[in-house]
């Protein structure tokens, strides 16, 4: 494709068009190529703007100097969109990441582990013990501030010396302060989560010992039992409110269908419970008796030694047993026999938690609205006009029966259930309700609301078409008319033959062409002063071609300018 030839072709057809052409035209490609210019501008400020990628952030006021100045120092364009947020371009995140920390500017606020990375020769063991106790402190607070309502961190440890003796012993204690985020706040469970942290980390350290406070010095977590009954007596409150809109809601679920809709009943529940939880133990023993060890034992010895014989020193002392004596005989017989039972009783031991809530008394007011009939007139014909007409005392009964199977009323425990009657205003309003507005509303909630997006965009192309219609279509019309008139005008006033269908303008531009060429005329020729050439040898040719005709025009000139100057009174004579 030829660009210059087409350059050249749209500059033929451009010369071509009117004045009032070349406006509208030049108007339309400038507001597109403002409408493209303002396109590109703002993608490519949008992809500036994501180009940029967060350098640093929650720097300190002082870490957060020595980095600007360090990015000034580089000639690197920075952003600070907000409070401690540094950004950079993102092609130069990284780097230059490296060389601010080569530098040692902005460090972290607190140092963990990484201490122990490099060994250190001659180190002593309080240089040791001090460097775990910094360690410990900033691992606990890098873990700390990595909590989301927390900002920044700061632990101190008390670590005591160990002692062998028991009563010298001290315990260890911990202190943390806080900085929280803007329009933030600790709970009770998340002040309790962060000691028991800190406990759990440090050996022998218990929860109490540890001591949490905001930047602004208020303690945090002191009235721990307070907070905790305040959290018991919210979630209380809130278990009660839930199971009464839910007894609510069963009653306004039954009745409804009876009633004629929700909004024709209003019922309200009260629940009373009884929230104090006790525990019990039991023992229960088993009467049948069970044979846990049982120990036998058994002796059995039969006969004796022949007694020996003693007495007073002498001869039969001497001479000893003799012999054949009854006493001699050998008659003793012993058995022994002992047996030992031991019995176990079983024994069962339970343990049990009484419920969460246990309700003591549940209370129920329900309203019902009544029925609607329409009122006959004269001729017993019915009208759109209602009558309003109240439950029998069967219906309030049945509807006392399913309100109490619905929410387990049970008269036992005091429990009271109230349903009176009432005539709903807005029922009747809605009821009697047959005017033109209100249909006319009805008609829109029901067919045009679910299509109110729809409508919209129809509004929008509504407005556009009556704009074009009213608007641009009239103008354009107007700057039509307006050229062609000056086609009109500009014609030149040439009587040449009628036969000829040549374009005027373009024979012009011949006829001045030519001219040129004849008489070696430069750019600077006017058109008008061709004009008045060629008028003049159009009127030389006319003259000598019909010379009669020419002298009766001027004579008749001559005269209507010498009765322009004559008196009132000779023209009337004349």
């Amino acid at each position: 494709m030829d660009f210059n030839a087409l350059v050249a072709q749209l500059s033929v057809a451009y010369s071509k068009l009117t004045k009032a052409q070349k406006i509208i035209v030049s108007a339309t490609v400038a507001g597109i190529i403002a409408f493209l210019v303002f396109l590109v501008i703002y993608t490519s400020s949008g992809s500036m703007k994501s180009d940029y990628k967060v350098l640093f952030e929650n720097l300190s006021p002082a870490d957060s100097a020595k980095v600007i100045e360090q990015l000034e120092k580089d000639n690197i364009p920075y952003k600070i969109p907000r409070d401690n947020v540094i950004e950079i371009p993102k092609n130069l995140v990284y780097k230059e990441r490296m060389t601010i920390a080569s530098l040692g500017i902005a460090q972290d606020s607190g140092v963990g582990f990484e201490l122990f990375n490099e060994q250190e020769f001659g180190a002593t063991r309080f240089d040791q013990d001090v460097k775990f106790l910094r360690a410990l402190e900033g691992e606990l607070a890098r873990t700390i501030d990595s909590l989301a309502p927390i900002e920044r961190s700061s632990i101190n440890l008390a670590l005591p010396k160990e002692s062998l003796f028991v009563s010298k012993e001290v315990a260890p204690s911990a202190s943390v302060m806080v900085k929280l985020v803007e329009d933030r706040h600790l709970s009770a469970k998340q002040i309790r989560g962060i000691k028991n942290l800190v406990a759990a980390s440090v050996p022998k350290l218990s929860v109490e010992n540890v001591n949490l406070v905001n930047n602004e010095g208020e303690s945090l977590g002191d009235s721990d039992d307070y907070a905790q009954m305040s959290e018991l007596s919210v979630m209380q409150q809130k278990y009660k409110h839930t199971e009464e809109r839910k007894k609510e809601q069963k009653i306004v679920a039954v009745l409804s269908p009876f009633i004629g809709g929700k909004d024709r009943v209003v019922a309200t529940v009260t629940v009373e419970y009884d929230f104090s939880q006790e525990s019990y133990t039991s023992e229960s023993f088993d009467p049948e008796s069970v044979v846990r060890s049982e120990q036998s034992n058994e002796e059995k010895r039969t006969g004796f030694a022949p007694k020996k014989v003693g007495g007073v020193p002498g001869a039969v002392s001497n001479i000893g047993p003799v012999e054949g004596l009854k006493s001699q005989q050998n008659t003793e017989k012993y058995e022994k026999t002992n047996a030992t039972t031991n019995y176990e009783i079983s024994k069962k031991v339970s343990q049990s938690k009484g419920e969460f809530a246990i309700v003591k008394r549940i209370t129920a007011a329900v309203v019902v609205d009544g029925k609607y009939r329409a009122i006959k007139d004269e001729e017993g014909n019915p009208t759109d006009e209602k009558e309003y007409v109240p439950l029998d005392e069967s219906q309030l009964q049945a509807i006392t029966s399913l309100v109490n199977q619905s929410i387990g009323i049970d008269e036992a425990r005091g429990d009271m259930v109230s349903v009176r009657n009432f005539q709903f205003e807005a029922s009747k309003n809605s009821i009697n309700s047959n005017s033109v507005p209100q249909k006319v509303q009805k008609f829109v909630d029901l067919y045009l609301s679910p299509f109110a997006e729809v409508f919209k965009y129809i509004f929008v192309l509504l407005i556009i078409f009556v704009a074009y219609k009213k608007v641009i279509a009239p103008f354009a019309e107007r700057m039509l008319e307006i050229s062609k008139e000056e086609e009109i005008f500009e014609k030149p006033v040439l009587n040449i033959e009628d036969d000829e269908e040549e374009d005027l303008v373009e024979k012009v531009h011949a006829m001045r062409k030519k001219v040129e060429d004849q008489l070696g005329i430069g750019k600077g020729f006017s058109e008008d002063d061709l004009k008045h050439e060629v008028l003049l040898e159009k009127l030389k040719n006319m003259t000598e071609e019909r010379p009669d005709e020419i002298a009766s025009l001027l004579q008749v000139l001559i005269e209507e300018e010498n009765s322009a100057y004559e008196s009132p009174k000779q023209a009337k004579e004349s």
